[in-house]
């Protein structure tokens, strides 16, 4: 008798019915030679950024190194580790080099100025990138233009115009300068990050009954947290690191910035000068901007391109 072998019902090797799929996707590889390309672009990429890493943190670990050696073992060994610490050279220089009164001067300009050139920066930004008016784009392009401006070209009529407002030799005077130095960057930026808010927060606070003034600083200004703190960080590096405006316009010996103050360290013995306190004070001046790169390195990174992406 002949019979035929029907498998149990519920048989692992009876495969399970499969759902309806879609078409197949199939990975297609890379060519070799695409491979080998991106693989070699890769390494070379990768190397040059190695080497600058070098040029950079080099020059800097041998300046902090040889803020700890004294004036003879710079000459003699100035590759070398210090054979001892000598703390004597940051206290010196703090104290005897009055490193410390520049200091506080570069915090106060410093301070001031990054605070006017956040708010009158960004008020300016927010007029010329929400309202429409006659000669908007005059006033945007005329920032734009004041950015391709040499400072050295402006140095003998601003020096004339400070002498003649009293504003020669003081730190307010020095403030208004470099407000006036950071905005046609500061409006650039924050008027292209403005563009990139929405519009409908805005609207519902002018239908809430609030004011233009309220709407900026309860509304907008809130929003354009992330930029104000990109182009402020900006702003912060270029006005520490400034030496050629305070050097013309500030002359007072009481009033004078930190950059000031490494000059007037490295001359102020004639044919002696103290090399081992000019690198520690060099090293103080460093470390604040060092502090903003490590702290805000994210937003420095960002702030390049806030902004771009509607």
């Amino acid at each position: 008798m002949k019979t035929t072998d029907t498998p149990p019902t519920g048989d692992a090797r009876i495969p399970a019915p499969r759902a309806a799929q879609g078409p197949e996707i199939r990975k297609v590889a890379a060519p070799a030679g695409e491979k080998r390309e991106g693989a070699v672009l890769n390494v070379f990429s990768h190397g040059v950024l190695i080497i600058w890493a070098i040029m950079v943190v080099l020059p800097l670990l041998w300046a902090v190194m040889t803020s700890f050696k004294a004036d003879r073992a710079i000459f003699t060994s100035p590759w070398s580790l210090p054979d001892t610490l000598h703390f004597e050279n940051w206290s010196r220089a703090w104290t005897q080099a009055h490193m410390s009164e520049y200091f506080l001067n570069t915090l106060v300009v410093v301070g001031g100025s990054l605070a006017g050139t956040l708010l009158f920066g960004s008020m300016a930004a927010y007029v010329l990138a929400r309202f429409e008016f006659p000669g908007n784009r005059f006033l945007y392009f005329l920032f734009i233009g004041g950015m391709s401006f040499p400072i050295i070209l402006a140095l003998v009529p601003l020096f004339y115009v400070m002498q003649n407002m009293a504003l020669l030799n003081t730190m307010h005077g020095l403030i208004l300068v470099y407000i006036a130095y950071s905005l046609p960057f500061t409006v650039f930026f924050l008027t292209a990050f403005f563009r990139t808010l929405p519009t409908s927060v805005a609207e519902a606070a002018f239908i809430d009954g609030a004011s233009h003034t309220r709407t900026f600083f309860q509304v907008m200004l809130p929003m354009a947290k992330p930029g104000l703190i990109s182009v402020g960080i900006f702003n912060f590096l270029g006005q520490w690191n400034q030496y050629l405006l305070p050097t013309v316009l500030n002359t007072d010996p009481e009033n004078k910035v930190l950059s000031q103050g490494l000059v007037q360290l490295a001359v102020s013995q004639g044919y002696k000068g103290d090399w081992s306190g000019l690198f520690a004070g060099l090293v103080m001046a460093m470390l604040p901007v060092l502090a903003a790169y490590i702290v805000f390195q994210r937003q420095v990174v960002a702030g390049l391109t806030a902004g771009a992406v509607k």
